[in-house]
């Protein structure tokens, strides 16, 4: 019985054309796994409806987030003011929407910084090893020596405040070095395989090789690396707004929401309540959505499916 039902499994599989094998490429059976992750689908849809909100709130809502208006103090929420106001009359719906813009552009774009830097010195030193590996590892060690949060503080304190350019740049610079590492663990185990070899065998550079067949194989520890660290930046980039060492008011950041709900919090908990609640949303989602990526890149799971 057992050699009839293979031979029925192995004529199936005979008669399937050929189309359904080339069709379900890597990273075609990536994205159906991560379908499957629920989760990180309703990660998606949290974290594009925030976005979309956020990039589009002067039509979403008719309030300018900068206008006070003294008659309206903490006025609890209602139809007209959703998620009430502030101490200084401001439709906190309204805040909350632009501070989204600054948030989840810090996350953003920090992250980009240091997953482009880290990205470059890791392959680097992956790929030409030896004095350069040595070196450049004995950087990345002295950056990971330094107290990440402490040096935000002191350039918070240095620059009065920072800008959202400054503060995307500083964050970036402080956050590549897990990402070098990351890089560098991958391109050692990938720069003497075979396809490496037979690239080489034909004469192909250097660069080529690390950007036609190194990089390309990097990419899934990359990307679930950069999704999970958006996560981090926004935290950061809150922490610093919320003790005043990062985005300054007027401009409305989460963080700063936070900051001035904390002597609030008994005459009006709502200002405190929905940035908070903002955050929590945005961090977990992007969470959701790094497990989800982590799960249908990782090429074990194809092996279980199979």
């Amino acid at each position: 019985m057992a050699t009839l039902r293979s031979s029925q499994l192995l004529a199936q599989a005979v008669a399937l054309p050929a189309t359904a094998y080339r069709e379900r490429g890597q990273w075609r059976m990536a994205f159906e796994r991560f379908l499957e992750h629920r989760l990180a689908v309703a990660g998606i849809v949290v974290l594009a409806l925030l976005a979309l909100l956020s990039a589009f709130a002067p039509l979403v809502s008719p309030y300018n987030p900068e206008k006070t208006n003294l008659l309206l103090i903490f006025e609890s929420p209602s139809p007209s003011h959703p998620m009430g106001t502030d101490s200084l009359g401001r439709d906190l719906a309204t805040r909350i929407l632009y501070g989204g813009r600054v948030s989840l552009s810090v996350g953003v774009l920090a992250i980009a910084v240091a997953i482009t830097l880290g990205t470059l010195i890791g392959g680097i030193a992956g790929f030409y090893g030896r004095w350069i590996d040595a070196v450049l590892m004995r950087v990345v060690d002295m950056m990971l020596s330094f107290p990440r949060l402490f040096l935000l503080i002191l350039f918070g304190v240095f620059f009065k405040g920072m800008t959202l350019g400054v503060i995307v740049i500083v964050l970036g610079l402080l956050s590549w070095m897990p990402t070098s590492r990351l890089v560098r663990a991958t391109f050692l185990s990938l720069k003497n395989r075979d396809f490496v070899e037979a690239a080489r065998s034909i004469g192909a550079r250097n660069r080529d090789i690390i950007a036609r067949h190194i990089l390309p194989n990097s990419l899934a520890p990359i990307i679930v690396a950069a999704t999970l660290g958006v996560a981090g930046a926004i935290i950061t980039e809150s922490t610093l707004s919320f003790l005043g060492l990062g985005i300054q008011p007027p401009t409305p950041s989460w963080g700063n929401m936070l900051k001035d709900a904390t002597s609030e919090m008994n005459q009006a908990p709502w200002t405190a309540i929905f940035p908070g609640l903002f955050i929590f949303l945005a961090v977990v989602s992007i969470n959701f959505i790094g497990d989800g990526l982590r799960d249908a890149l990782d090429p074990r799971h194809v092996t279980k499916r199979i």
